[in-house]
């Protein structure tokens, strides 16, 4: 007699639908932000890339959620997430902005390209490095700044620019550094709070709720420098956070090296 499981034919290796249209949603939005680039609508672009943030956010949840997690999911999205926060960034500051670094010379042309490339390379190089540390790494914290933190500060400086009416080439010997700096904390081993160690149960301070209202209110007013502004203060943190731990390290450190008295 046989076996029954094999009377129906080998089973067939397929994929989880739904955590990966959101994966997949993410990336067109990053896509459309490079087209929106390409044609002008700056603007239009740096939403893009937001909608892809929120829409990043939203796929790992709702695999875990269902019970969909996947080696292919995990693959997949980083592919999503070098779309949206690596190259789509990149070109966008660069059309919007570092291309017109070539009317002051051929040289610092170059320099503008390779500002953009810069971002990019380090969004490519802090992705694999994220892969290799999963399961390891410390949750609370990021090892350098997560590229959709860096996707959003600069794509949350060229909403603000655009906002105001700045042409692009009118900063662009700001948002040079901006896409480096950004890029380089990509692959720094600077700590930044991660937030997926809180809140650690279901109840909140109430305070928070208060926080978050405001919050909510403040982005309906005006998203473009709210969002500008909270994504520079996150960008500080880091450093400042680093540094304050190596002191008090070294604060521990010569407190134990003291002979007793």
């Amino acid at each position: 007699m046989s076996d029954p499981i094999q009377a129906r034919g080998p089973r067939h290796r397929g994929i989880y639908l739904l955590p990966n249209l959101f994966t997949t949603g993410a990336m067109f939005a990053g896509f459309y932000a490079i087209v929106s680039a390409i044609h002008g609508n700056y603007a239009t672009a740096a939403l893009a890339v937001f909608v892809a943030g929120i829409l990043d956010g939203m796929d790992g949840r709702i695999a875990r959620l269902t019970n969909t997690q996947s080696e292919f999911g995990v693959q997949f999205d980083s592919l999503s997430d070098l779309v949206s926060f690596g190259l789509a960034p990149a070109l966008v500051m660069y059309t919007w902005s570092l291309s017109s670094l070539a009317d002051y010379g051929r040289t610092w042309g170059k320099i503008g390209w390779a500002a953009a490339f810069i971002y990019a390379v380090c969004a490519a190089l802090r992705l694999a490095r994220f892969n290799t540390q999963v399961g390891v790494a410390d949750k609370r914290y990021f090892q350098g700044l997560a590229s959709p933190a860096a996707a959003a500060l600069c794509m949350s400086f060229v909403w603000t620019m655009t906002k105001f009416d700045i042409p692009g080439p009118d900063v662009a010997f700001f948002a040079m550094p901006l896409a480096v700096i950004a890029g380089l904390l990509m692959v720094s081993n600077v700590r930044y709070y991660s937030f997926k160690a809180w809140p650690k149960g279901d109840r909140v301070p109430f305070i928070m709720l208060i926080v978050a209202v405001l919050i909510v209110v403040l982005l309906l007013i005006d998203p473009a420098r709210v969002l500008f502004a909270g994504t520079m203060i996150y960008t500080i943190s880091g450093p400042i956070m680093t540094l304050w731990g190596r002191a008090a390290h070294r604060r521990r450190v010569r407190r134990h090296a003291k002979p007793a008295e």
